[in-house]
């Protein structure tokens, strides 16, 4: 019997199998055997327990169309960040380096800035940005149910996967796009001003026919300590249209003479914000990398 894993809690996996329903199921001892986990997303085979209705194991281990490091999920081909417009107020340097992370494992990333209720022109100036820099980009509020058709449209016959900070109303977002789960929604510290964590483990979600939403846990941090800081540059999608122009093919983009995306950030055709949050990434992984 075949099907898709949606949950993975201690070791138990639940796999959704169509008109057969869902089934609670233990992986093969090969599988660790072998050095292979099975991750939300996967499709497997699995084979009926006889005598425990609802229950199953994982037999197979189909192939993968892509695996994410982290969040750690497969078979994804859409990656959705939601950031707060304000409480929590968006840390962009987070954001950026959600986005590399992304274009380095090459899953299109949308980026949904949610309470815009809170600050409608902040909203759009955000979305001003990362629209220029390349980015799908959809602005909602969760309380006045507002951009939620939109990014339905956005998600449709896709399997994405949703992240973002804990507090910026993910479970939220998530409860309006489906009626089937509802998610426990967090409310915002006053003292921290930080989301409380409410999604605890990654949980495929359908919300329509061939499509599917991934609430992962919220996140407060992101290392990149996987990418090369050579690599880094070519995650920022507006550098890309710009260093043909650069002299030298190894431009980092940093210092060089006759730098194309240089000139381009003094023109404003790229974002100086973003150009920081680059210079921060690719200078951190060079420190790291020399000790």
């Amino acid at each position: 019997m075949q099907g898709k894993i949606m949950k993975g809690i201690a070791g138990f996996y639940y796999v959704d199998a169509a008109e057969s329903g869902l089934y609670e199921c233990r992986a093969r001892g090969i599988f660790r055997k072998d050095g292979r986990k099975p991750l939300v997303g996967d499709n497997v085979t699995i084979e009926p327990l006889k005598n425990e209705p609802g229950e199953g194991s994982i037999r197979e281990l189909l192939p993968r169309q892509n695996e994410l490091l982290r969040p750690a999920v497969a078979n994804i081909d859409c990656a959705v960040v939601i950031f707060a417009v304000k409480a929590p107020m968006p840390d962009r340097g987070l954001l950026d380096r959600f986005l590399v992370m992304m274009e380095f494992q090459k899953i299109p990333a949308v980026i949904c800035f949610n309470k815009a209720d809170l600050d409608p022109d902040g909203a759009e100036m955000l979305a001003s940005v990362y629209r220029k820099a390349g980015y799908r980009t959809v602005i909602t509020s969760a309380v006045h149910k507002t951009g939620i058709d939109e990014l339905q449209e956005v998600l449709r016959g896709h399997t994405s996967t949703v992240a973002g900070p804990s507090g910026v109303g993910k479970s939220s977002i998530i409860n309006l796009l489906q009626s089937d789960v509802r998610m426990e929604t967090g409310s915002i510290s006053g003292k921290i001003e930080r989301g409380r964590q409410t999604t605890r483990h990654s949980e495929l979600i359908r919300i329509a026919d061939q499509t599917y939403i991934m609430d992962t846990p919220g996140f407060s941090s992101l290392y990149l300590d996987f990418i090369e800081p050579e690599a880094i540059r070519e995650c920022f999608p507006e550098f890309r249209r710009e260093e043909a122009g650069c002299r030298f093919r190894s431009c980092m983009h940093i210092e060089e003479p006759d730098c194309a995306v240089l000139k381009a950030l003094a023109e404003g055709r790229i974002d100086r914000g973003r150009y920081e949050s680059y210079v921060e990434m690719y200078t951190s992984r060079k420190e790291r990398r020399r000790y």
